[in-house]
């Protein structure tokens, strides 16, 4: 996620900053204490222009992880929404990574932050694929980290709260120190939970499979685009806890999520998975999926709002 390609504007409590001065005091209560709420969205260029990919799920999950950590946001979904589709617009962009972020700024330290003022931001910025370009076809080697998930009565999991990501940093960097691209999680049971940023998929005997929510993992909403698609093409889709050998017997395994799109796992832990290669489910379901975000095929789903019809920002459309 570097900033070579950094925009000119970050939307910032109602008004665009220019990016190098949209800066914060080092007491912030989230610098502290991670007490912050984010989204990670993607707007897609199209034949009409960039889209932005399932704009409401991604503020309403934000609207709700507020929620779970006790922070009032000042904006509505629909304001917020469309300082999303403004902030695209506003920085040219065809295609864009989006970052949302909720964040208690500076008043007090101490783990009462009621006093501190609510921050919102948006911040977009060019990025490619998470995973490296090639990972899309060729699909990536994992391990099964050592470290898990939170139990559900410790943290959240299902909220995006920024001081609980510490656990994914662990979890991404167990992986990068021992030579993988990325690293699967398990829960505080011992089952397959999902990974530092992503939730995942595995394809047996022609069924899909993916860990329940229950199990530590988050709503992910390209998670719900690929169980729909996989409905609708015919697939049985189940929601079931897989116990960690099952990864190894799986026919495909597969990762999910706004930034990892739909990345197939090629080996875990020096095991390969099918025959090491991308394989026909997930390659069927990519087609579906990159089919809608790119224009090619109708949006029957309705899963892209378009920026240019959208925005208020003068000149957009």
């Amino acid at each position: 996620m570097a900033f070579a390609n950094k925009s000119d504007w970050i939307w910032w409590n109602g008004a665009f900053v220019p990016w190098d001065e949209a800066n914060v005091h080092i007491t912030a209560h989230a610098l502290h204490y991670g007490s912050s709420v984010f989204e990670g969205i993607r707007a897609y260029a199209t034949p009409d222009g960039p889209a932005v990919f399932r704009l409401e799920p991604h503020v309403q999950r934000m609207v709700r992880s507020c929620r779970v950590i006790r922070i009032d946001l000042p904006y509505s979904t629909a304001e917020i929404g469309q300082a999303i589709l403004d902030t695209v617009a506003r920085n040219g962009h065809d295609s864009c990574y989006i970052r949302p972020l909720v964040f208690r700024g500076s008043e007090v330290l101490g783990l009462d932050p009621r006093k501190c003022p609510v921050e919102v931001v948006i911040i977009t910025w060019e990025w490619g694929r998470y995973l490296g370009p090639e990972a899309i076809e060729q699909g990536v080697d994992v391990m099964v980290s050592s470290w898990r998930r939170m139990a559900p009565d410790t943290l959240p999991a299902m909220a995006k709260i920024g001081g609980q990501y510490v656990n994914s940093q662990l979890i991404s960097l167990d992986a990068k120190l021992n030579g993988f691209a990325e690293a699967i999680a398990l829960d505080n049971n011992g089952y397959v939970c999902e990974g530092p940023g992503e939730n995942l998929f595995a394809v047996v005997e022609g069924k899909v499979l993916t860990p329940p929510l229950w199990a530590s993992v988050l709503p992910g909403i390209t998670r719900d685009c690929v169980m729909t698609l996989a409905r609708d093409l015919g697939y049985e889709v189940r929601e079931e806890m897989l116990a960690r050998e099952m990864l190894y017997m799986a026919d495909e395994l597969f990762f999910t999520g706004t930034a990892a799109e739909i990345s197939p796992i090629r080996s875990v832990d020096h095991i390969q998975i099918g025959n090491g290669k991308r394989g026909p489910v997930t390659a069927q379901l990519q087609e579906a999926f990159f089919g809608i975000i790119e224009g090619r095929t109708p949006d029957k789903y309705g899963w892209l709002t378009p920026v240019r019809a959208n925005s208020s920002v003068p000149g957009s459309d």
